[in-house]
């Protein structure tokens, strides 16, 4: 059965880390640097946001996946397929749409509810996907994706016990899937349990070799842990495996500031910055670096 997947999503790194104290090289400019990293802890919650790919939504795609439904219009499975494509490609509202068909034509179709809960929740409408986040578990007790959506929805609001508790139960179930691992290691994060973020981010890896996300997530954890040997490293491979996050820019620019490497982190801030113009730890990174630069 077609899922929609809300793994990695486009702001997955720098954006909940908690950064550690300063080291005594350049203390008050790193200080400074942390504190960028700490904010972008609050403002970047992106972990369970889709991750927009048109190519799902492409003309061809859709027709092949329409030319299926209308050979079955009464099987649910295809409106959910669809819907996930639609999905995948951020046309929410048509993604809605067709899981609300699926639901009509099965209304115990509890993988639909969870699709559907992940759009609502991308709309910014909690309590319609917790509602259905619900349903799904009512549905089907031990379905590892609803705990983790239901998770995302809790920690999104600060209820952090809640989400920590459906994460554990999903890991209880031995998931398979990266971002009841990553999920849970943002809350050890946040409450300054670094070691067991640590551990979480690894484990996600081991599942998802691939994505960039919960590599910027360890290197935070090594940073607050004043390796910044390890740290450097994570950065680094978060974007030989994708280049087009901003966070992982700035993560790697926080690393030469600590360094007092002025001229590389201002370069890496500023790419951060034209990948991301809105990106706040990008901006505040290249206000702080480019008097240096410019002096030099």
């Amino acid at each position: 059965m077609a899922k929609l997947i809300a793994d990695f999503p486009v702001q997955f790194g720098l954006g909940k880390r908690i950064s550690p104290s300063a080291s005594t090289l350049r203390t008050g400019l790193v200080l400074l640097a942390l504190s960028s990293a700490l904010a972008a802890c609050s403002t970047a919650d992106t972990t369970d946001t889709i991750r927009i790919n048109k190519e799902q939504g492409s003309e061809e795609n859709i027709d092949s996946l329409t030319a299926v439904i209308n050979s079955n219009p009464s099987d649910p499975e295809g409106y959910n397929t669809r819907g996930s494509a639609y999905g995948r490609a951020g046309e929410f509202k048509r993604a809605l749409a067709d899981f609300n068909r699926a639901l009509e034509l099965n209304p115990r179709f509890y993988q639909a509810y969870a699709n559907r809960g992940l759009i609502y929740r991308n709309l910014g409408e909690p309590e319609q996907a917790l509602q259905d986040y619900n349903m799904a578990l009512q549905l089907s007790p031990r379905y590892d994706v609803a705990f983790i959506g239901r998770g995302n929805v809790y920690r999104q609001a600060g209820q952090l016990d809640q989400a920590m508790n459906d994460y554990n139960k999903a890991i209880g179930l031995d998931t398979t899937d990266p971002r009841a691992y990553h999920n849970r290691g943002l809350i050890y994060q946040k409450r300054g349990n670094h070691a067991k973020a640590i551990e979480d981010f690894s484990t996600a890896i081991s599942l998802s070799p691939n994505s960039a996300e919960p590599y910027n997530g360890r290197g935070i954890s090594y940073v607050a842990m004043n390796d910044d040997d390890n740290a450097f490293a994570d950065f680094n491979h978060a974007i030989e495996l994708d280049g087009k996050l901003a966070e992982s820019w700035a993560n790697q620019a926080l690393i030469y500031e600590r360094k007092g490497d002025l001229k590389r982190a201002y370069k890496s801030y500023s790419h951060a910055l034209s990948l991301d113009p809105k990106y706040q730890p990008a901006k505040d990174g290249v206000a702080r670096t480019r008097g240096a630069v410019a002096a030099n």
